[in-house]
C-alpha cells in the first residue's frame, strides 16, 4: 500500500491546502511517484525538480517568493529552511519527511528552526503510522483544505477529502509530548 498513499499524501495534502497553487519545486532523488501524482494538476502547475542531494545548491539558485509548494525529500536544517522561507511566496506551503514523533529532540529542533519561518506546523499520518511534516505560511491544512480540488482527483487510490484532515489527528500523548512546539 505504501507505494500509492506516501506519494499521495505527500502531493495532494498541501497542493489541497493551498489556494492556488501554480509552482512546485520537487527536491527528491527518486520523484516519479511525486510527479505521477502532480500530473493529476496538470495544466494548472508547473513543476521544477531539484535532487535531494544537493539541494542547499539548488535552493540558492531560485528566485524569491517563486515557489507555492515544495515536496522535499532531504534532510531539512536552517540553512534548508531559510531557503525554504524565501522562496515560498505568501501562503507557501513546504512538506517533508522528518524523523519518527518517537526521536522528540530530533523533530524539536526541527519544528523549532521551522517556527522561526511558518505559522502552522503540523506533522500528519501515512497509513501505516508513519508521519509527514507540513509547514505553512498561512493555510491550515484542516481549515483551508479546497474540497472541490481534493474531490475533482481522478484514478487515486488511497488520498481523499475525508483522509486530508483526519491524517492529522493525534493521540494526546503526541499532542502533551509537542505542546508548544507544533504550531497549528
Amino acid at each position: 500500500m505504501k507505494q500509492f498513499s506516501y506519494p499521495e499524501m505527500m502531493v495532494h495534502v498541501p497542493m489541497c491546502t493551498h489556494g492556488a497553487p501554480q509552482n512546485v519545486l520537487v527536491v527528491s532523488d527518486e520523484a516519479e511517484g511525486l510527479q505521477e501524482e502532480l500530473e493529476r494538476y496538470d495544466g494548472e502547475t508547473v513543476v521544477t525538480h531539484a535532487p535531494a542531494t544537493a539541494a542547499l545548491e539548488a535552493l540558492r539558485e531560485i528566485a524569491d517568493g517563486s515557489i507555492d509548494v515544495v515536496l522535499c525529500e532531504t534532510a531539512v536544517d536552517a540553512a534548508v529552511a531559510g531557503h525554504l522561507n524565501r522562496i515560498l511566496g505568501e501562503e507557501g506551503i513546504a512538506v517533508m519527511k522528518h524523523p519518527p514523533l518517537e526521536e522528540v529532540q530530533a523533530n524539536t529542533v526541527l519544528m523549532g528552526v521551522l517556527g522561526n519561518y511558518f505559522k502552522i506546523i503540523m506533522p500528519y499520518r501515512l497509513w501505516n503510522g508513519e508521519t509527514l511534516l507540513l509547514a505553512s505560511k498561512g493555510n491550515h491544512p484542516t481549515a483551508d483544505i479546497n474540497l472541490q480540488r481534493a474531490d475533482l482527483l481522478d484514478g487515486l487510490q488511497y488520498y481523499n477529502s475525508d483522509i486530508h484532515p483526519a491524517a492529522f489527528a493525534m493521540p494526546n500523548f503526541i499532542r502533551k509530548t509537542y505542546l508548544g512546539i507544533i504550531k497549528n
